[in-house]
């Protein structure tokens, strides 16, 4: 060291110094080389042990390990497997209890599968996860199931099973009836979360408690509390208090509230309570009171006078405006003041004018046909009434003729007499007797104007005065005669009795061309002798064999065929018959 001028000490041996902090420096970074590679090494060795545990343990399942309530812990993988596969199996297919709120039914596990291999691997084999490894050491409880599920298949039996468990709201409600107001309070219904259930079922499916609660949405009443107490209010109790007149042309009818409630209702709509008046039922109760109200239409009608149609005018009726009445009833109902509602009186004009007649054509006679008749007084007066009956039936175009319809009752009263008729093939008396031969007459007029032939049946036996094959009875209420008016043309018929014959018409305009044809008889068989001890007993002493017919008829419009149908009808033989009993074997032969 040496010092300067002035006293301040100079640094002889600057090199000296410069080695010495060299070597100094290189010491540190030496230190920490070392310590990274210490740190490194029991890294290594840290991660060299859990590698090892993770392997030596990952054989097996944690103790205490359970899957859906099974015990699997501390045993191997394959053990677990099995296990769980047999132990589960009936719970992976039976039906799952499931509730919303107080309701309960089950579902079908449809749409899952448990998946018992991923399930067990979730706590087996090599894993780096430190929690499954924590497990191997200190134990564990629950592992969840693996499920494969199919979305769209379990969604579909959510849904099934909401419509049994879900509960409709309860609108509220007020019921009108004999002059009071009854009221229904609201109640807000339940219904299953559908999305919310799916995921739930899904993640619960094995392992929820019983039955699960499946997740609910609260759905109000369309009609609520305030709804109701409004019409209570408003609509309610002013109908129900006191009677609303009825001004009709200057008469008064009184409506008392038991009147009003019977006719009228409150209803829903936009989520409040309407009045609302059911307005034929008003208009019948208030003509029910003053029947002058209504004058009925009279529609246009087709008769026969003087032996040809004519065309009889309808007239117009009278009768309340409905809409009207009910608008003005249901405003005098709930007014506090003026409880007085007027009807209107409108025109009514028949529903069949001349117009419509005349475009009906019926002109001319489209087809006509007769049968004699053998003298019998009370046989003739039957057809004479059976004639008086059907005559003047308008059949429009697709319409259909019934000649039980057209005849009515077939009673005393209605001027009809017993007479002869064949019941099982044996002659007696009957009401009505000879009608058959109104059927059969008209069954020919619809025949020849080529109309449709819904219904008939012809006789067991064959009458001379019927033309054979193309016969009809009638017996009431199941033997009836129908045809239908396939013609574009009114048809209307004319019946009456003159000749020792019954005569039958339609006039119409002529549409058809109709041709037929009857068979020569064949497949005949004989009769043979009845005895008949009934008091009503009428002998025959002329039987006569019973055969088959085919008759055919070809119906055709300007030239060209439209219909062709061919009848075949069997008729049985008239037998002998004999009144009283049977002869005895000790008894002589009869020269009769």
């Amino acid at each position: 060291m040496s010092c300067e001028p002035g006293g301040k000490k100079m640094r002889s041996d600057t090199s000296t110094d410069q080695s010495l902090l060299v070597d100094f420096a290189d010491e540190e970074p030496r230190r920490r080389r070392r310590g990274w590679i210490i740190a490194l090494v029991a890294l290594l060795v840290l991660v060299g042990g859990y590698v090892a545990a993770s392997w030596y343990l990952g054989d097996r399942v944690p103790r205490g390990a359970t899957v859906a309530g099974v015990d699997i812990g501390g045993l191997t993988a394959e053990e677990a497997t099995a296990r769980l596969t047999e132990t589960l199996a009936t719970a992976t297919t039976e039906p799952v209890p499931v509730a919303l709120g107080e309701a309960e039914t089950t579902l079908e596990p449809t749409g899952l599968e448990l998946d018992v291999e991923a399930t067990v691997g979730q706590v087996t084999g090599l894993t780096f996860d430190p929690r499954v490894v924590v497990a191997h050491l200190l134990g564990m409880s629950e592992v969840r199931p693996v499920v494969d599920v199919d979305e769209d298949a379990l969604r579909a039996e959510v849904e099934r099973v909401a419509e049994t468990l879900d509960r409709a709201p309860v609108d509220g409600a007020i019921a009108l009836s004999d002059g009071e107001a009854q009221v229904t309070e609201p109640e807000a219904g339940l219904s299953v979360d559908v999305p919310a259930a799916v995921e739930l079922v899904r993640d619960e499916w094995l392992t929820g408690e019983r039955p699960l609660e499946l997740p609910g949405t609260e759905v109000p009443p369309a009609v609520g509390a305030e709804a109701v107490e409004t019409a209570m209010a408003d609509i309610a109790r002013p109908l129900t208090r006191a009677p609303v007149a009825v001004d009709i042309e200057g008469r008064l009818l009184e409506l008392t509230p038991a009147d009003l409630t019977s006719v009228a209702s409150l209803e829903p709509s936009d989520g409040q309570l309407e009045l609302v008046i059911d307005s034929r039922a008003l208009a019948d109760l208030v003509l029910e009171r003053d029947p002058e109200v209504r004058t009925a239409a009279r529609d246009a009608q087709i008769v026969i006078r003087d032996g040809a149609p004519t065309i009889v005018p309808g007239a117009t009726g009278m009768d309340v405006d409905e809409e009207v009445l009910a608008e003005s009833v249901a405003a005098a109902a709930v007014s506090s003041t003026d409880r007085t509602a007027v009807a209107v009186l409108r025109e009514v004009e028949p529903e069949f004018t001349v117009a419509d007649a005349e475009a009906l054509g019926v002109t001319e006679v489209v087809s006509e046909f007769a049968t004699p008749f053998h003298n019998d007084a009370q046989r003739t007066r039957n057809l004479v009434v059976g004639a008086e009956k059907i005559s003047n039936t308008l059949i429009k175009p697709g319409e259909t003729f019934s000649l039980i319809e057209a005849l009515g009752p077939i009673t005393s009263e209605a001027g009809f007499v017993s007479s002869g008729v064949v019941v099982d093939g044996l002659e007696t008396s009957g009401m009505g007797g000879g009608l058959s031969q109104v059927s059969t007459t008209v069954f020919n007029a619809a025949f020849f104007a080529g109309m449709e032939l819904d219904e008939w049946q012809t006789h067991s036996h064959h009458y001379a005065r019927y033309p054979e094959g193309r016969e009809a009875t009638v017996y009431t209420p199941s033997v009836d005669l129908k045809w239908t008016n396939t013609t574009p043309y009114g048809a209307l018929v004319q019946a009456w009795v003159a000749g020792g014959e019954f005569h039958v018409r339609l006039w119409g305009t002529k549409y058809f061309d109709v041709t037929t044809s009857t068979s020569e008889r064949f497949n005949f068989t004989q009769p043979s002798t009845v005895y008949n001890s009934s008091p009503s007993c009428v002998a025959n002493s002329s039987p006569e064999p019973g055969f088959t017919v085919t008759v055919t008829r070809v119906v055709s419009h300007d030239g060209t065929e439209v219909d062709r149908e061919s009848w075949t009808t069997r008729y049985i033989p008239w037998d002998r018959v004999v009144c009283g009993s049977p002869p005895s074997a000790d008894s002589p032969p009869s020269d009769a």
